[in-house]
């Protein structure tokens, strides 16, 4: 496997991002291929872990409004950067990109860094293949926070908004990963911003796995991972640890997938779900401060002994 990697240059001097990259080695689980997975990890070290992560086609850049309030309150974040994303590896084909060696990927990462009692905060394909980690790995996971997610095992339509976005992802020329962002938000992003967006791709050679994604979502009952998203769906439907939908109001793309979780999961029941007002697809974008401080008070108000 051919793997690229994006100059460290490239990364210097990002608006609000005063943060070091720590980085953990993989082996790709079919031909071996060695992958540098970067993260984000803030707060003190002993802290139980919030793990967020990023969808399509941003990076942990995505978390930085929320990180100072969740580190104020005491809690260790941890965000790692998918591969093929930010200062992540990126395999060059398109071909080396399938939904089972993401998951594979952030299963072997972590492993490596041995993350327990984890808080997961996920939005698109965070949820996508953070919700396969925390169904396969029960026992590393103590809540779940779901925003602007679903895990589709392709029984049910995927709705105009993901098919728009799937057609616009395939045929546009160049794929602007700054340009994607600013069109899934309520506002406009300044420049710099869009350029911190797009600083993991140099050029269309580095976008492999950005273009690869929206072809990965199971829209059909026989995509190879409808079945184990079903699989998934039956741990999902026994899961009594606390689970929080926390999904915004103006999201074309998964508006409305928060009643699934709600009527499925166990865990949802009798906690403050929220609709977060005014944000768009990317709502850590847009009410990233908003959304950290309903994760904190999430944590506060559901407290998981060692016994569960």
């Amino acid at each position: 496997m051919d793997v690229l990697r994006t100059p460290d240059e490239r990364f210097a001097g990002l608006p609000d991002w005063p943060y070091e990259p720590h980085y953990t080695e993989v082996d790709d689980p079919l031909d071996g291929t060695v992958l540098r997975i970067a993260r984000l990890d803030e707060g003190p070290a002993d802290a139980a872990p919030v793990l967020c992560l990023h969808g399509e086609p941003s990076w942990s850049y995505l978390y930085r409004h929320m990180v100072p309030v969740l580190t104020a309150a005491g809690h260790r974040v941890v965000a790692p950067d998918l591969v093929g994303f930010g200062r992540s590896d990126k395999p060059a084909e398109r071909t080396d990109y399938t939904y089972a060696r993401h998951v594979a990927w952030m299963s072997a990462w972590l492993e490596a860094v041995d993350l327990r009692g984890i808080t997961l905060v996920c939005q698109d394909w965070g949820g996508l293949i953070g919700l396969r980690l925390a169904t396969a790995f029960p026992d590393r996971f103590d809540r779940l926070v779901v925003a602007n997610t679903f895990l589709p095992t392709g029984d049910r339509d995927p709705g105009d908004g993901f098919r728009a976005w799937r057609e616009f992802s395939q045929s546009v020329p160049e794929f602007d990963c700054g340009a994607v962002i600013d069109m899934g938000t309520t506002g406009t992003l300044p420049p710099e911003v869009l350029d911190a967006y797009r600083a993991p791709f140099p050029d269309q050679r580095f976008v492999a796995g950005a273009r690869q994604f929206p072809t990965l979502v199971p829209a059909t009952p026989d995509d190879p991972e409808s079945g184990p998203n079903r699989a998934a769906w039956e741990v999902l439907e026994a899961w009594d640890r606390p689970v929080l939908c926390a999904f915004s109001d103006r999201d074309p793309v998964t508006g409305g997938a928060d009643r699934v979780f709600l009527e499925r999961v166990p865990g949802t029941a009798g906690r403050a779900h929220t609709t977060i007002q005014g944000g768009g697809h990317f709502l850590q974008e847009d009410r990233g401060p908003e959304l950290a401080r309903v994760v904190v008070d999430f944590i506060a108000a559901n407290p998981v002994g060692p016994d569960r």
